[in-house]
Order: structure tokens, then C-alpha cells, then sequence
């Protein structure tokens, strides 16, 4: 089974072709860096309408490359939200006509369900495991029990920890995204120096985060410093330091309840080295998809509509189902 996957939730425009037995037959990305920078951040209007120039090509690319053509998809998963909503809109359309004109399949795909998956598609790993879902829009953990089945156990309680990273980084006079940006500075430094931060929520009972006030005490940090590299690095090291060691306490928090064995993360944040090697020091089987899958991509899209697919969670009316800038898992 060939499933086409299409991801364009936020600044990400994506296609893939993933196999039933794991394959990435391709995995097609254009960043909007270039349209966004003179903005400081994603404009959602200017993203819908990147998406709407750049997404035919990149389908047709990803098929290309995954030599199948149009005539070797089975079917076709696109996210059908959460995210901004024109660009959800941008995808779920091409891919509902797609679907519609092939007569295969059309599977609305849950953008954190995505995210919840990739460790299936990249390790083959079992259910039940427990989730670290820490992006720039959500920071929570789950336990994921199956397709279609989460528990949550806490999330944030304000600011995602993606956020918290976008936001210092810019106060920083970092390019964006900025947790990339506040990793490479921060690796310029042997330590956060006199920086002495807040790990908010650290130790207290409980799985929630909160990143707000960490967010602000760093604004307070940069503007007594000079806008230099060598001035601002030991304070990228600060804050990626606090954020890792915030994730590992809560995440140690849920091992603890649940007595989960096996920990995952996904999301942008979970590309991290400081956090993935934080959260790989606690008790527990840790496994992260590559970097490049942790980021929005349409192959972990792909691999969800395989998934609900085979778990016979596809409705019906499939092509009736509407955009949604929330969607809880």
C-alpha cells in the first residue's frame, strides 16, 4: 500500500509517499523561511498563499520521486488540522480532489496524532508508550495506547516550549525559527554563565508545564546585554538548559505515574540535542524520530493515514470532513 500524504498546517508546504511496511518512498519540504523574515514571524495569510503556489509542485515532485505516478497511490492523508486555518484548507482540498478524482481513500489526519505516530513509522515501536509532544504550539504528554486512543497527562499551562525558545530567540536578535537558532548560539558557550534562570513547574506534582515566566525572564536577561554573539550565547545556553531540564522533570514525572517502559518524543522541540539528551537519561527506553522527522513533514502524515487505514478509522464521508484550526487529540 502507497498512501500520499500532504502536511501544510503551518509555514511547512510537505508531500510524501510512505509504504504500508515503513518506506519512505519520498519526503518532499519547502520552507517559507524567505517569505516570513521580514515579518519576524508566520504570517498566516502570507502562508496560505505560499502554500497555494508551492503545493501542486511539491506533489508532483514527491510522486516523482517515489516513482508511483498518481496511478500507484491507494490513497491519500492530508492534515485536516490543527493549524492555521488557510493552509489547512490548502491541503485538505488538493488532497480530497486528489482522492476524489483517483476513487481511493481520502483519510483527514489529526496534525498531533501525526506527530504521535512518527516513532511507529521510523522504529517500529509498540503501543502502549508514553508521548512528549513539544512543538511550537504544544507542549503535553500523552499516553498513547493505539491508533485513534490518548490519555493526556498534563500539558502547558501558557506558552508552548517552542514558543518560549521562538520568542527569547527574537528578543536575542536571532534569525527564526529560533529554537535552531538559540541551539547553534548556545553551543558557542561552555555554560549559561551568571544567567540563573527559573524552571518553572520543576519538582511540583503533576505532568503540566509552563514556560511564560522563563520566556520573560530572558527578555529581562537580553536587555541588559549586548546584541553580540559572544554577550548572548551564555544566555542561549541558559535558557536551552532550563527548557531540557523542565521536559525531563515532567516527563519523569509521567514515568513515574504511569510506569510507562518505553518514552517518545515528537515535534520540532524533540530535534533538540540538549533535550534529547536529557530525556534520554531517564529510566525508561527513549526513542526520538531523526531530526528531520521531528520537524512538520508530510511522511509522519502519510504514515497516520496508513495507520487509521489499517485500524478501519476512516469514515464514510471522509471528504465531508471540514478544516479545524483546533483539534485535540
Amino acid at each position: 500500500m502507497r498512501v500520499l500524504g500532504i502536511e501544510t498546517s503551518c509555514d511547512e508546504t510537505a508531500a510524501a509517499v510512505v509504504t504500508g511496511d515503513r518506506r519512505i518512498l519520498s519526503n518532499c519540504v519547502v520552507s517559507q523561511l524567505a517569505e516570513h523574515a521580514p515579518f519576524g514571524g508566520v504570517v498566516p495569510e502570507v502562508a496560505a498563499r505560499a502554500h497555494i503556489a508551492h503545493l501542486p509542485g511539491v506533489v508532483t515532485r514527491a510522486l516523482a520521486e517515489a516513482a508511483c505516478g498518481m496511478a500507484g497511490v491507494d490513497a491519500v492523508a492530508a492534515t485536516c488540522g490543527p493549524g492555521l486555518i488557510g493552509g489547512v484548507m490548502v491541503g485538505s482540498v488538493l488532497g480530497k480532489a486528489i482522492a476524489a478524482a483517483r476513487d481511493v481513500p481520502f483519510v483527514p489526519v489529526n496534525h498531533l496524532e501525526a506527530h504521535a505516530l512518527t516513532a511507529r513509522l521510523t522504529d517500529g515501536i509498540a503501543f502502549p508508550y508514553l508521548l512528549l509532544l513539544v512543538s511550537g504550539g504544544h507542549t503535553q504528554i500523552l499516553e498513547v495506547r493505539g491508533v485513534g486512543a490518548y490519555r493526556l497527562l498534563g500539558q502547558t499551562l501558557d506558552d508552548a516550549a517552542g514558543e518560549c525558545l521562538d520568542k527569547s530567540a527574537k528578543v536575542m536578535g536571532l534569525e527564526q525559527p529560533g529554537g535552531p537558532a538559540v541551539e547553534r548560539l548556545a553551543a558557542e558557550a561552555r555554560d549559561g554563565g551568571v544567567f540563573v534562570l527559573p524552571r518553572p513547574m520543576r519538582g511540583r506534582p503533576g505532568c503540566d508545564f509552563s514556560f511564560s515566566g522563563l520566556k520573560t525572564a530572558v527578555r529581562i536577561a537580553a536587555e541588559g546585554l549586548p546584541k553580540a554573539r559572544a554577550a548572548m550565547a551564555p544566555l542561549a545556553r541558559a535558557l536551552q538548559d532550563a527548557v531540557a531540564e523542565v521536559l525531563a522533570d515532567r516527563c519523569g514525572q509521567a514515568l513515574n505515574a504511569t510506569g510507562a517502559s518505553t518514552l517518545v518524543a515528537a515535534g520540532g522541540v524533540a530535534a533538540n540535542g540538549a533535550v534529547r539528551a536529557a530525556l534520554g537519561a531517564l529510566p525508561a527506553r527513549f526513542v526520538a524520530p531523526p531530526p528531520a522527522l521531528c520537524g512538520d513533514n508530510a511522511a509522519m502524515v502519510a504514515w497516520a493515514g496508513t495507520e487509521r487505514l489499517r485500524a478501519g478509522l476512516v469514515e464514510a464521508h471522509s471528504l465531508s470532513v471540514p478544516a479545524r484550526p483546533r483539534w485535540p487529540l
